[in-house]
């Protein structure tokens, strides 16, 4: 049986999301796709790609037993996002989906919410929590831990024994490596490369990736 599932957020990323669940249905018949949420009210009823935007996040008591999942890149508003889903209906339900093209052993956890996009390659003993998000091309090695709410931007590669904070975020194209960590809340820019520990509630840049701004 097919299970509702909402979009909440119908920009770029939120499109790009309404194409894995269609590539997921391609494979399995799993999602019924009903629409798109979003709190911009120029969009209020319009339709994008198909699919029509049904209301603001207060309105998703009226859909109780439908699947959210989170489309919004930034991992801090995509938590305040959750955090007031789930203030609005403690009973929320969140959908987990992996594109049908990623490539994982079974030696994996993956958290509720998470979304994890076309050829991504996952090995062994990998953890990912709830919530995070795995763009397109990204690589994560054995025994790396993804925290709630962390962003992988396309074409990130994470070595083995990592851990990348919550809700930290690791731009288009950057590379850790093996054994190092990404700080809570860190920030760490397109191309760079991680070869020691990044603290937490930073922006790092550069080859090799330095802190350049703190914030709270």
């Amino acid at each position: 049986m097919m299970k509702d599932l909402i979009i909440f957020g119908a920009s770029g990323f939120g499109r790009e999301v309404a194409w894995l669940v269609e590539r997921i249905n391609k494979i399995s018949p799993t999602w019924n796709l009903q629409g798109f949420m979003d709190d911009d009210d120029s969009i209020q009823g319009s339709e994008i790609n198909g699919y029509r935007v049904l209301g603001k996040l207060g309105d998703i008591r009226r859909y109780p037993d439908t699947y959210f999942v989170c489309a919004v890149g930034s991992s801090r508003i995509r938590e305040k996002i959750i955090n007031r889903m789930e203030e609005v209906d403690p009973d929320v339900k969140f959908a987990t989906l992996i594109d049908p093209s990623v490539e994982a052993s079974d030696l994996i956890a993956i958290g509720e919410g998470t979304i994890i996009c076309a050829h991504t390659v996952l090995t062994v003993n990998v953890s990912i929590g709830k919530h995070v998000m795995v763009n397109l091309d990204c690589t994560i090695g054995h025994d790396a831990v993804l925290n709630d709410f962390a962003t992988l931007y396309p074409s990130v590669n994470v070595s083995g024994m990592t851990n990348i904070g919550y809700g930290s975020e690791l731009g288009t194209g950057m590379q850790i490596i093996q054994g190092k960590t990404v700080g809570e809340y860190s920030i760490v820019g397109a191309g760079a490369v991680v070869v020691k520990d990044i603290p937490a509630k930073c922006t790092a840049v550069g080859s090799p990736a330095r802190p350049i701004k703190f914030f709270a």
